[in-house]
């Protein structure tokens, strides 16, 4: 299907929003009002420069409280229409989005509005436009998309039609399945956003925090089936508020625009992933000689070096860390994806806009092909082949049994790009998002993980002060962590995080515990289902700290409650 972009949806001027949107390979554009009021260029240099980079403008938007109100209005509304339509032949577009009215004045009088909007629409025959009628949610009298369309109905001209938005309809949890009783060919035009779920204003909600479809919470796919099931002949067009896209690059925000449309077209036809990733190879940090030392007190045994890069393997149980001598502050740099296609894999995500990163590989290494989180962090999608550059020597057992996960902590205007890049283009799918408090801001984290768990990962935003705390970190899964942290407390004093005797205090009025959780540092979780959850943390190291964590009877969760408490020691430096 034809994909089409809201101006609004990206920030810039409008010339940088159409090179963006263009670039990004999209078909059309919905201009917004606003940005072509604050655009020097006239309207047909616009034309120009809208056919020049390949688009059509497929939509003007928005035309505000327009029906159901006294004559001396109308008049005025009218007069204001007609500039419209000359505008919109100076633009080359031929459809306009008409809102439903939300000012006091509007009368509720289906029979008016209906008059009204037919009037419009002969008006707007004579200059070769079209007028969509859609409903805003906050909608002073039509606020249902289905009340808009009976209004269409009783408008009846054929230059009259109605607009479908996804936010529109499900932010007032209306079912969508009555869309297929409307004609596709008076479905004039689908406008999709997604939104998490939040208990706010539906106005201010849609202001600010819509997102891109598979960046939230609504079945927006659902939704489209429907439209499509009445014969919709249209393009799939975003139209997005959001305070954070508005400030992001343009270019960036547009690409991950296409990427979730592109995704939700496979959805659409139902296209599985073609090789979801079935656990973590790897994780690689930069080291500067630090991380050398942590990790032996941990357990991991150097077990390889890399032939032609200064990269070290070391090993404990199912667990593998590469160290990269760049020279940088210790850092999580790259992860490696057990993947049953890697070469699927990678094909997959170049079609959702993620290209291979350039690599220098000598004939004899083996090909592992990585791409670009949205925080920069290298993934590359592994087979055991990448094993035989190091030759390890076989020197992997101890305490620790593999990674249990990662957690990255993304810029604040990429989180929800990384939600969609970790959803559509790994396969991993949300466990649910969660704010905490941090000692001096707030942390946004948003768990992924392969439907059989066997991949997790955590992206971050810790809004601390005027900046991001770029802490990342490892965690590894042990079977008895109380022994793992009576052997560090002994033989490496000052590298566990301690945890203040106030927590104990408290967990302990909540739950019976073992007693030496205290003296050890561990914290600990239970979910509703009787799963526990221990984990303990080692001091930072440049950005990196690590996690160990013991699961115990089904627990699936991330030990979340204790995160304020982690933080809160880590930026007091461990005192």
């Amino acid at each position: 299907m034809r994909k089409s972009i809201a101006t609004v949806s990206v920030s810039g001027t409008l010339t940088e929003k159409l090179e963006a949107i263009a670039a990004a390979g999209f078909d059309g554009v919905e201009i917004f009002e606003n940005d072509l009021l604050a655009c020097p260029l006239p309207p047909e240099e616009i034309r120009a420069r809208v056919a020049d980079l390949g688009l059509t403008i497929d939509l003007y938007q928005p035309f505000r409280d327009f029906e159901a109100v006294p004559e001396p209005v109308l008049a005025r509304n009218l007069r204001r229409a007609e500039h419209k339509f000359r505008l919109m032949e100076r633009l080359g577009t031929d459809l306009l989005l008409v809102c439903s009215n939300v000012s006091p004045g509007a009368i509720g009088d289906d029979e008016l509005a209906a008059e009204h909007l037919r009037l419009l629409g002969e008006r707007a025959a004579e200059h070769g436009i079209r007028i969509a009628y859609e409903a805003l949610a906050w909608g002073r009298h039509v606020n249902e998309y289905l009340h808009a369309w009976r209004v269409v109905q009783m408008a009846d001209h054929p230059n009259v039609g109605t607009c479908l938005d996804s936010f529109h309809i499900l932010s007032r949890g209306s079912d969508p399945i009555g869309i297929e009783a409307i004609p596709g060919e008076k479905i004039f035009f689908l406008q999709l956003a997604d939104a998490p779920l939040l208990a706010m204003d539906v106005l201010q909600w849609s202001r600010h925090y819509r997102c891109f479809p598979g960046q939230g919470t609504f079945d927006v796919a659902g939704l489209v089936r429907h439209a499509l099931n009445a014969g919709y002949p249209g393009p799939l067009s975003l139209e997005v508020f959001n305070d954070h896209f508005r400030q992001a690059d343009t270019r960036r925000t547009a690409r991950d625009g296409m990427r979730s449309l592109i995704a939700l077209e496979g959805e659409l036809v139902g296209a599985a992933h073609p090789s979801v990733p079935s656990g973590l190879a790897f994780a690689e940090l930069a080291d500067t000689g630090t991380l050398g030392g942590v990790l032996p007190a941990l357990g991991f045994a150097r077990t390889g070096r890399h032939p032609t890069k200064p990269v070290e393997l070391w090993e404990q149980g199912g667990a593998r860390l590469l160290l990269n001598a760049t020279g940088a502050e210790p850092a999580l740099i790259a992860i490696g994806l057990d993947s049953p296609d890697p070469a699927g894999a990678v094909k997959h995500a170049e079609t959702l806009l993620s290209p291979v990163l350039p690599r220098e590989r000598a004939p004899e290494e083996a090909r592992l092909d990585a791409i670009a989180a949205p925080d920069g962090t290298q993934i590359f999608f592994c087979d055991d082949s990448w094993l035989s550059d190091f030759a390890p020597d076989g020197r992997a057992g101890g305490e620790i049994t593999g990674i249990d996960h990662v957690a990255l902590t993304q810029p604040w205007h990429y989180f929800d790009e990384a939600e969609l890049f970790y959803r559509s283009v790994l396969g991993l799918r949300p466990q649910g998002g969660l704010e905490l408090p941090d000692p001096y801001g707030l942390l946004r984290s948003k768990a992924m993980s392969a439907p059989d768990g066997a991949v997790r990962m955590v992206v971050n935003i810790a809004q601390v002060g005027a900046g991001d705390i770029p802490w990342q970190h490892v965690a590894l899964a042990c079977d008895d962590i109380l022994a793992v942290a009576r052997r560090l407390h002994a033989e490496h004093p000052g590298l566990l995080l301690p945890i203040p005797g106030n927590y104990y205090d408290d967990l302990e009025a909540r739950h019976e515990v073992d007693p030496e959780l205290r003296r050890l540092g561990v914290l600990y979780d239970r979910d509703e289902d009787g799963g526990e959850f221990l984990h303990l943390y080692t001091v930072t190291v440049g950005r990196v700290f690590f996690e160990l964590v013991q699961r115990i009877g089904g627990y699936d969760g991330y030990g979340a409650a204790n995160a304020p408490i982690r933080l809160a020691v880590q930026h007091s430096g461990g005192d």
